[in-house]
């Protein structure tokens, strides 16, 4: 089997992934309602044509939706930048944990002769230091507490 046999599978399989959704936006954009412009209470489709309704009688159907209470303010509201950096950290350590877990699984699959136990411990030391540096950049981000500026 030569390369480009190799990769005709993934280049089909990446050419319907882009065909599928970009067709099915297509498709949406002319059988979802929209609203008229001349009144922006009716709603009607382009290829359903005895599809029309009025939203005149919910005058709550713009407000902010809370669990069935009454809406308190807006649903614009700004959050503090420090609880992006507590997600962003979040995903840096969940990233870490997948090649921490993969080093792991390729030192137990390491062959007991000498190449490969030196290999597989240079591994496990690199791995720790990774871990290290990423555990310093997080103590240095909380020892901040909350003085995170842009």
């Amino acid at each position: 089997m030569t390369v480009t046999e190799s990769y005709v599978a993934v280049g089909l399989m990446a050419i319907l992934g882009i065909i599928f959704p970009l067709s099915q936006f297509i498709i949406t954009r002319f059988i979802r309602p929209v609203t008229d412009s001349a009144n922006p209470n009716i709603t009607r489709s382009y290829f359903l044509p005895g599809y029309e309704t009025d939203h005149s009688m919910y005058p709550r159907r713009l407000s902010t939706y809370e669990c069935g209470s009454e809406p308190v303010g807006g649903a614009m509201i700004q959050f503090h930048f420090q609880y992006y950096w507590y997600a962003i950290i979040f995903l840096v350590f969940d990233i870490a944990f997948m090649f921490l877990a993969l080093a792991g699984v390729l030192t137990m699959n390491a062959d007991i002769s000498n190449s490969r136990h030196n290999d597989a411990a240079i591994a496990m030391y690199v791995a720790g230091a990774f871990l290290l540096l990423m555990s310093l950049g997080v103590w240095h981000v909380f020892r901040k507490r909350g003085r995170i500026y842009i």
